[in-house]
């Protein structure tokens, strides 16, 4: 049943206040002695200090808790190419989600370009601006190009979320999978469907934590990838196979895994019940799945289940890992989110899940309570305890890899440091936002 209808979702956007962001200021404007300070001839003290020791520019500005969520529209959400102005609303939202769950502040960017150079050369120059590049909604291909050339080019952490943030999630999923189930990764079989942004970053994921490429099947809307195809992308060459192994029912037979990043009803429940003992499907079409849950359980009872949705166990939802990495690589002022850190968020968020689920997070969800296991792999999106399970471990991997500009020596101080930051931003943020009410 939807949660909301047309209307409300309109009205909601539309308002007290059009959008659902607002920039606002963090020092008085009231006095002369203010207004000296912010601007003219104050202002001047803090850029000759940056113009000094280009440093600085993280104690002087907000640069350093400032991330740009940047998009062409070109891929977003289920909605496919619509364009910069109509992504507009979920760049807003993803601002939201940023500063409710980790206390990072955003711009949104969405840019009208002609071409995947336009769009590169655009977002190289903000590099004075953000202290991270989140890049959103941007379609395959092109998306690859993108955040390969500009984390090259930049110094500070560039980060496209359709690839890696499904990928981190899904990864502790799959970790907490096997352990359940008594697999080893290394002898885990794989057959993905969908061949975009998010399928090749999940593969590519899953093989920085042990999948072997070869057992690997992905399939796009012509099929599996075989390296006898005509026409295949050279992109999608990475996973393919070098001989044609049939239909998605004939690779689904005996395998381990099934990550559906597709359309819905494309698996049915035979297809479910060819699978091996215990099967763990990650079946992510939203709003509609390849395979209902319920089909899924019915088709195979001993299966592990998880898809994008919250209304169903186990949600492999963004928000778990991209405000809490984001927000770790930031702490240390990272050069960039390195493998190592997206496996620190992964297992930090795996071994979240075996920990005992307090009162509050079960109430949240109507449950009475919440166990590891089939139907409890990864912790809840609305866990407070993921920012100081994730965000610490980011943080370390990047000063353990040599890709952090600054150093954090207490981390369990940092984590509770991190604790007060967050309740403080919604202590201020509630009252704000109760005022349009």
């Amino acid at each position: 049943m939807a949660l909301f209808t047309r209307e409300e979702a309109l009205e909601y956007h539309r308002s007290p206040r059009h959008g659902k962001t607002e920039v606002v200021l963090t020092k008085r404007c009231e006095s002369q002695k203010d207004l000296s300070l912010a601007y003219s001839p104050g202002v001047a003290e803090a850029c000759k200090a940056i113009a000094e020791d280009q440093a600085l520019v993280s104690e002087y500005t907000g640069r350093a808790n400032l991330v740009a969520v940047i998009s062409d529209g070109t891929a977003v959400l289920g909605l496919g190419n619509i364009g910069p102005y109509a992504a507009k609303p979920v760049m807003e939202g993803k601002g939201v989600l940023f500063k409710n769950f980790a206390d990072v502040d955003v711009f949104d960017l969405c840019l009208k370009t002609g071409s995947t150079e336009e769009f590169i050369a655009a977002v190289r120059t903000m590099e004075p601006t953000f202290g991270g590049i989140n890049l959103e909604d941007i379609k395959a291909p092109e998306c690859f190009i993108i955040e390969e050339t500009l984390k090259k080019e930049m110094g500070i952490p560039v980060f496209h979320d359709d690839q890696h943030g499904t990928a981190i999630i899904s990864g502790a999923a799959l970790l907490n999978a096997c352990e359940l189930t008594g697999r080893r990764i290394e002898d885990v079989t794989v057959v993905v469907v969908g061949a975009g942004a998010a399928g090749m970053a999940c593969a590519r994921f899953y093989c920085a934590l042990g999948v072997k490429r070869g057992n690997i099947r992905m399939f796009d809307s012509k099929g599996l990838i075989h390296k006898k195809r005509s026409n295949l992308a050279e992109y999608k060459l990475e996973f393919a196979q070098e001989e044609d192994l049939g239909s998605l029912a004939d690779c689904m037979k005996g395998t381990d895994l099934f990550l559906g990043l597709s359309t819905k009803n494309l698996v049915s429940q035979d297809m479910v019940r060819s699978m091996a003992d215990k099967p763990v499907l990650f079946a992510m079409a939203n709003p509609d799945p390849e395979i209902s849950y319920e089909d899924a359980k019915a088709a195979r009872p001993d299966c592990i289940m998880g898809t994008g949705r919250s209304d169903y166990p186990n949600q492999i939802n963004n928000v778990s890992g991209f405000p809490y990495i984001f927000r770790g690589a930031l702490d240390v002022e990272a050069t960039e989110i390195n493998e190592a850190m997206k496996i620190a968020a992964a297992e930090a968020l795996a071994a979240l899940a075996k920990e005992p689920v307090p009162a509050e997070v079960c109430s949240a969800y109507n449950v009475d309570s919440l166990e590891y296991g089939f139907d409890y792999i990864i912790p809840k999106p609305l866990d407070p305890r993921i920012l100081t399970c994730i965000t610490p471990a980011v943080a370390k991997a990047a000063m353990d890899t040599g890709v952090a500009r600054k150093r954090i020596e207490d981390l369990d101080g940092y984590a509770r440091e991190l604790e007060r930051r967050v309740k403080a931003s919604h202590d201020r943020i509630r009252p704000f936002v109760a005022s349009y009410e």
